[in-house]
């Protein structure tokens, strides 16, 4: 049997409905911990209501932030499964477990091996928006050259460049050998149909972005049924993205770097202070960025068992515990 849990605060799992993401006193139980806790009673449900599972062993699998809560739930409730899959799951994403810049680095070196040149298309992209944007022509010319839904003003364009950014980020994360829908409708291989509009890197600015807007048009509108992109969505609206930004706020604070010498992207520093300023003023919270290797203990994890860490899974046919968020 193979079981999906719904995490709390995301999908229809919202404790208080329409008021679930109101303030931060209606999201104080929205943590990993007592996600872990509600799966842990699923499974005490499970075995006491389902004929002839109380006795059956469970495998807790996952996915990314999924995959992480997987490794955490073998961890912490070694005697709910007898194991869990973790598929590209970075449990050492924290604190300085591993460098801030790798991660980028990794989705750098997904778009170098799918297309020639392409992810110096995408750094050198940087440059050219950052010209063509000095002028109010060149922000309307910005406009209709990547069919945005709404007038660049100057402002945007760092809000423009993040966008852009977190989607050669999705990307990576999507790259899937087979047609999917998980973040956006997608044909098979995401980042090779995107890098073929991406093999030139030296040519013009107009010519280069008109590249890039082909190659986001792939992500965004590989339907053919979207008629302007929206630099305010990077998701499908189901996927519930105000969950994990409230997490990514208070426990699970990732810090994420960019040097434009080992990587596709501008540099950027990681800024714990900027991030708990924005935390503050969207939710009225404060990261806490120890707390993850507090609870889960970092590196330290010599002594827990039956863990196995990896990039791509099958299913078990056991009664199985698949949990996203």
């Amino acid at each position: 049997m193979l079981v999906f849990a719904e995490h709390r605060y995301y999908g229809e799992s919202l404790p208080f409905g329409d008021n679930s993401f109101k303030d931060s006193r209606h999201l104080n139980f929205l943590t990993s911990e007592q996600a872990l806790a509600d799966f842990a009673e699923l499974i005490k449900h499970l075995k006491r209501t389902i004929p002839g599972a109380e006795n059956q062993p469970v495998i807790a699998i996952g996915g990314s932030y999924g995959g992480m809560l997987a490794a955490w739930f073998r961890m912490k409730y070694p005697h709910m499964v007898v194991g869990a899959l973790a598929a590209s799951a970075p449990i050492w994403q924290f604190e300085d477990l591993v460098p801030c810049g790798v991660f980028m680095k990794i989705v750098t070196t997904d778009f170098r091996k799918s297309g020639p040149h392409c992810s110096e298309s995408i750094h050198r992209s940087w440059d050219a928006i950052n010209r063509l944007s000095n002028t109010g022509s060149g922000l309307q010319w910005l406009t209709g050259a990547l069919h945005l839904c709404s007038p660049l003003t100057s402002q945007d364009i760092q809000h423009l460049k993040d966008w852009i950014s977190e989607t050669w980020v999705n990307l990576a994360m999507v790259d899937y050998p087979y047609a999917s829908n998980f973040l956006q409708p997608l044909p098979a291989w995401p980042i090779k149909v995107v890098c073929q509009y991406l093999k030139n890197p030296n040519v013009s600015d107009s010519l280069l972005l008109q590249n890039i807007f082909q190659a986001l048009n792939v992500y965004y509108n590989y339907s053919g049924q979207v008629k302007c992109l929206n630099i305010s969505e990077t998701a499908t609206s189901s996927l519930g993205t105000l969950g994990w930004s409230y997490q990514a706020c208070t426990e699970v604070v990732m810090p994420f770097c960019t040097n434009g010498v080992d990587d596709m992207f501008e540099p950027h520093s990681w800024n714990l202070k900027e991030l708990s300023d924005d935390c503050f003023q969207q939710w009225g919270v404060r990261p806490r960025p120890s707390w993850i290797t507090t609870m889960y203990g970092g590196k330290n994890i010599s002594s827990h068992t039956n863990i196995v860490f990896r990039r791509s899974f099958t299913m078990l046919p056991r009664l199985v515990l698949n949990s996203w968020a």
